[in-house]
């Protein structure tokens, strides 16, 4: 169990707060008072006098350094493994790595429809998960920020994350790319709103085009809803028929093919 134990207030504050959105089971004390038998760390401020037991740690920290003392503290209570951060390099087959410290713990290579539930499944039950998404496949990478609004996520300038791969590695660079992006320290996000160019949208009216049997491309009201995630290119496909001849784009004779 984590204690603090400090007269400073503003650590006191910062530390209990960081402390709650974890989750993380706690009690505080004054500084001159026996610790509980169940302590294993103890967070203070410097100037705080705490005796501890030798089997008990001691986190030294300053209201300005709340959330390091936490994170540090958290990391104790695993028996020192540090904290779990999953990587993810985002694209319609996102690549996903955790890691527990500097230990690659599991890697996946899963469809967009499946990384949300991928991701959710191994930070379950993990006491301060952290997420951190690429920024590289901007509609991918936004659609996966949004969904996972109950998760500390983080976006990664994930420039140079993508090694070299030579013979025989074929197939693993997004995986790998999702490794060095968990290494990275970003910027702590809770949504993201990406306009998609038109360029993006057409590409996704040619995946449409060759995923449908009859060479049907939807317009750009649909692509929109699929760059967005609402939709997948098959819902919108289907969306598209059910529609017919008046969800062509540009077309005006009828036939459905979009051209």
């Amino acid at each position: 169990m984590i204690v603090v134990a400090t007269d400073d207030f503003e650590l006191y504050h910062d530390v209990v707060n960081e402390l709650r959105d974890r989750g993380v089971t706690f009690t505080t004390q004054e500084p001159g008072e026996g610790l509980p038998d169940r302590t294993r760390v103890v967070i203070r401020a410097p100037e705080d006098r705490v005796e501890t037991p030798a089997d008990v740690e001691t986190v030294v920290a300053d209201g300005d350094d709340a959330r390091r003392a936490v994170e540090e503290a958290v990391s104790i209570l695993r028996g020192g493994g540090g904290r779990t951060v999953v990587g993810v390099d985002p694209g319609t087959r996102p690549g996903i790595a955790v890691l527990k410290g500097d230990a690659v713990v599991a890697a996946f290579q899963v469809p967009l429809a499946d990384a949300v539930e991928t991701v959710r499944r191994e930070v379950e039950e993990e006491p301060d998960p952290v997420v951190r998404i690429g920024d590289g496949a901007r509609l991918q990478g936004s659609q996966l920020v949004n969904d996972l609004d109950d998760v500390a996520v983080e976006l990664v300038d994930e420039t140079g994350t993508t090694p070299y791969l030579g013979t025989g590695a074929r197939g693993m660079g997004d995986v790998l790319a999702a490794v060095n992006i968990a290494r990275l320290p970003g910027e702590e996000v809770s949504s993201r709103e990406i306009e998609p160019t038109a360029g993006e949208l057409q590409r996704i009216k040619n995946r449409s085009r060759e995923a449908s049997a009859d060479g049907r491309t939807i317009d750009e009201g649909l692509a929109r809803r699929v760059a967005a995630g609402e939709l997948t290119v098959r819902e919108a496909l289907e969306a598209h028929r059910e529609r017919g001849d008046e969800a062509d784009e540009g077309n005006g004779d009828g036939d459905g093919d979009g051209q």
